[in-house]
């Protein structure tokens, strides 16, 4: 009896210990399982990470930036023609608008200039202008620029500009738009009317207002962390021309301006988290007595803002027009360091492309050289505040 006992006893101890042995067993697969979860969710949300240009929005808070934009209008009015005295001139007025906006769409950062180009002709309708000087900006010309003497209230155009942007920042497009601007004259016709305004802005704002509604308007999403924002510019006068013969045949005076702008945005690391490439490439005809023959009312057009119109895509050996490749080249850009950028491997296509992009990421997607947009990444970054 007491041997059967034992028995049981040691049967029930057994039953337990292949029931323990099963549950083990059974949490086991269920870690397994978590597991797997765990991956999925991971992946899922590497998804979600590398998908930041559709997040941006979600993960930026109020104050922190989540898009970017470019503004800009450009202008010819004040080219002149060849008359008495008066030599002919082709001037490119270039306003440019980068706004970086956070989540509600109030501006975090901004950076307000203006490319004012010239190219002057002598009697003979030749090319007075030295090509190939270093074209600076407004800001770029600083004290340089010279509107101080004559200001009523002694300061520069780039301290004007800084003092309007500074006003801008924490402000929505609407609420900038809403400013409350007077006549001064002819020339003036939106002067600032706001009390915080009046002893550091007098020049005209209409132009800036208006770029920084287009700047809103053409916004792109950037990665998350975005903490930097910068403009860069290169100005070229170098494919103007003035009167001459070629195969007998007449070529009149033609001013040709490329205005490059690059926005971007920097994260803490100093990566682009995203960029906008535009080119402003402006032309002023003369016809052989120097007189200006372009529409100079006509509105003028960016590469970017021309799209298919531009005409690239049916001589581009890729298909693909210029605001394609700009775009494609700025992708490109995203989540590398600008050293990283600078050191993109290139390649001379001919004269008047020195540096196609020689990337095997690249090759369908940008054909166009890019030197000079490289050039205004770095000056962005130079530039971010």
């Amino acid at each position: 009896m007491k041997m059967r006992k034992m028995m049981y006893a040691l049967l029930v101890s057994m039953v337990a210990i292949s029931m323990l042995a099963g549950c083990g067993s059974k949490n086991s697969n269920s870690n397994s399982a978590n597991s797997g979860q765990s991956a999925s969710n991971e992946s899922t949300n590497n998804a979600s990470t590398n998908n930041g240009a559709t997040n941006n929005a979600d993960t930026a808070a109020s104050g922190q930036i989540a898009k970017i934009g470019l503004g800009h209008i450009t202008s010819i009015g004040s080219s002149k023609d060849m008359e008495g005295d008066t030599l002919a001139t082709a001037q490119v007025d270039t306003t440019i608008v980068a706004a970086a906006f956070d989540k509600d769409g109030k501006v975090v950062k901004i950076e307000i200039d203006n490319a004012q180009s010239k190219v002057d002709y002598d009697k003979d309708l030749q090319v007075a202008t030295d090509l190939n000087a270093d074209n600076k900006t407004k800001v770029e010309l600083g004290e340089d620029y010279g509107m101080k003497k004559a200001s009523s209230i002694g300061k520069e155009w780039y301290e004007q500009a800084k003092a309007l942007g500074d006003w801008m920042v924490g402000k929505s497009v609407d609420e900038i738009k809403a400013m409350k601007t007077k006549a001064k004259d002819d020339h003036h016709p939106a002067v600032p009317d706001e009390a915080d305004l009046a002893s550091t802005v007098t020049m005209n704002v209409s132009d800036f207002i208006a770029a920084v509604a287009e700047a809103y308007d053409n916004a792109i999403d950037v990665k998350a962390g975005a903490e930097k924002f910068g403009l860069g510019n290169n100005v070229s006068l170098a494919k103007s021309k003035g009167l001459s013969t070629n195969d007998g045949q007449e070529v009149l005076p033609a001013a040709e301006v490329n205005t490059v702008m690059v926005a971007t945005a920097f994260d803490k690391d100093g990566k682009v988290a995203g960029t906008i490439i535009d080119n402003a490439q402006t032309k002023v005809n003369f016809d052989k007595n120097g007189k200006v023959t372009s529409d100079k009312n006509a509105e003028i057009k960016t590469k970017v803002e021309l799209g298919d119109e531009y005409g690239m895509k049916k001589a581009s050996s890729i298909g693909k027009d210029w605001y394609e490749q700009a775009r494609a080249l700025g992708d490109w850009m995203v989540g590398k360091s600008v050293d990283e950028i600078k050191g993109m491997k290139t390649k001379q296509k001919d004269d008047a492309h020195p540096a196609v992009p020689d990337e095997a990421d690249l090759t369908s997607s940008v054909t166009i050289s890019v030197q000079d947009y490289i050039a205004g990444l770095v000056k962005s970054f130079d530039n971010a505040k």
